[in-house]
């Protein structure tokens, strides 16, 4: 399938993920690639992201587990003080990092994948041009080109970083030290997870909230319940309705917080540390989008369902993007399933991308997960078609497993339509339920009824029956045919 006319058939610019995957899927379909990558191979989540985070989230969780006394003592078991070590933590992150992007590499080269260190941009139609790090300028013709991209961590106006005091979850990832007191910018997925290892490892954590409740992108119930124990539990300040109008570092770094709606002066924080999780930011300044007429919409490039880049509303030819520059999910694994829609639809299969099954997780301890729709968007979607909205929900309380654990803190939401039992969305907190989202994921990928899901057998004791109860439930109150 090789066209010996260009360079390449494919190039790929950003080796996150989604680059990974598409240069990947593409080399293995027999087509000539090369990918640039100006910084670490694997991308923000390899080295910034998930995987360094996880880890971290890994070890602080057994210090919270064997640090909790109370709990320990219901299993009749009496631990030792718990001691650990920071940088033996920072060097398993460090570690898993280092393998992956190892991992990585590897994989690619042995698909025979040209990988080029430097920056990427666009030159015209089907040409890039790529500053090498050696300094080296020249450039390349591909007959497709992939932009993958990602994204950056977002800070915003009159807040000052220096990476040692206030920083973003780059740098967080490091662990470099333990502020004794540490505010975190943020209540999203990114500041609950790092107030959950913070506060395993002994910091107090104050968290700032420009919006009106704590935790505001999760479901209202699934925050409500989650914040008791991840929050309120914990020795944790949390503060909704202000903002941060400066931050500036230091020793103390000092916080102006501000009144959200009168933007009024609330009081100004001292704190150890900083972290700023106000979310991303694409990274697509510097690819010389203007060059084929694309203008970005607050930085993301738009794209269509079968990830061709648009201009004016209509697909510039052989020009694609995918993951967070996207501005989609911005997900490692949405942007993973991106890379392999391109390739595919560059292979001439007619693909697009069903974002309403894609789930997300939060890996606090215990875990927070979604898929679908929310249920304000739900309740939107049967107005829109005419149908009664079914909403039921599942406790870990009622679960075997969950009681054997000890870790019977837990609620399932499930929402489906009434008439159809088609299945529209899930949020999920408690135990493991980063795994257990994925069997409501595959059923809204395959629109599936809840009156076919509540007749497969789960496993007896487990955390699963969690979700064939909420099927069964679902079942149970869809109305009757006609």
């Amino acid at each position: 399938m090789s066209d010996a006319s260009f360079d390449f058939d494919v190039i790929v610019i950003g080796a996150g993920y989604g680059g990974f995957d598409a240069a990947k899927h593409a080399a293995d379909h027999g087509l000539k690639v090369a990918i640039i990558e100006s910084r670490d191979m694997g991308g923000t989540c390899v080295n910034r992201g998930c995987v360094p985070s996880k880890a971290l989230l890994a070890a602080s969780g057994r210090v919270r587990e064997l640090a909790d006394a109370q709990h320990l003592s219901s299993f009749g078991i009496h631990a030792a003080p718990v001691r650990f070590e920071r940088q033996k933590i920072a060097d398993h992150a460090n570690q898993l990092v280092a393998t992956i992007r190892s991992n990585l590499t590897k994989t690619l080269e042995r698909a025979g994948v040209t990988i080029i260190r430097g920056q990427g941009r666009l030159e015209a139609a089907q040409k890039v041009g790529v500053r090498e790090i050696s300094g080296v300028d020249r450039t390349l013709s591909a007959r497709d080109v992939i932009l993958a991209t990602g994204s950056d961590p977002f800070v915003p106006p009159g807040i000052e970083t220096d990476g040692r005091s206030v920083f973003t979850s780059d740098e967080a990832v490091n662990l470099e030290w333990l502020p004794r007191w540490i505010a975190i910018i943020g209540s999203g997925y990114i500041g609950l997870e790092f107030a959950d290892v913070y506060t395993a490892l002994g910091c107090e954590v104050t968290m700032i909230e420009a919006l009106d409740r704590v935790m505001p992108t999760f479901d209202p119930d699934i925050a409500k319940l989650a914040a008791r124990k991840l929050i309120d539990g914990r020795d944790i300040d949390a503060r909704s309705g202000v903002l941060a109008k400066s931050i500036k570092p230091g020793a103390p770094a000092q916080i102006e917080l501000v009144d959200m709606q009168t933007r009024e002066p609330v009081e100004t924080l001292e704190v150890d540390a900083v972290l700023v999780a106000t979310g991303r930011v694409p990274s697509s300044k510097g690819l010389n989008l203007e060059a084929l007429g694309v203008e970005t919409n607050r930085g993301f490039v738009p794209i269509d369902d079968g990830m061709r880049v648009l201009a004016a509303g209509q697909p510039v030819p052989h020009l694609w993007a995918v993951g967070d520059v996207t501005g989609k999910l911005m997900l490692a694994h949405t942007a993973a399933a991106q890379g392999t829609v391109a390739v595919d639809n560059i292979l001439g299969h007619n693909r697009e991308i069903d974002y309403r099954s894609i789930p997300a997780a939060t890996f606090t301890h215990p875990e927070i997960s979604s898929v679908g729709l929310s249920e304000a968007d739900a309740k939107q979607h049967s107005v829109d078609q005419g149908f009664e909205l079914g909403v039921v929900r599942s406790y870990f309380k009622a679960n075997s497993k969950a009681l054997a654990e000890l870790e019977s803190d837990g609620l399932m939401k499930l929402l489906f339509n009434k008439v159809t039992g088609e299945v529209l969305g899930a949020h999920i907190y408690g135990l493991h339920a980063a795994d257990l989202i994925q069997e409501v994921s595959n059923a809204v990928a395959r629109r599936q009824s809840v009156r076919q899901l509540s007749t497969e057998v789960h496993t007896h004791p487990t955390l699963s029956e969690v979700v064939e109860v909420a099927y069964k439930q679902a079942a149970a109150s869809l109305t009757p045919a006609a």
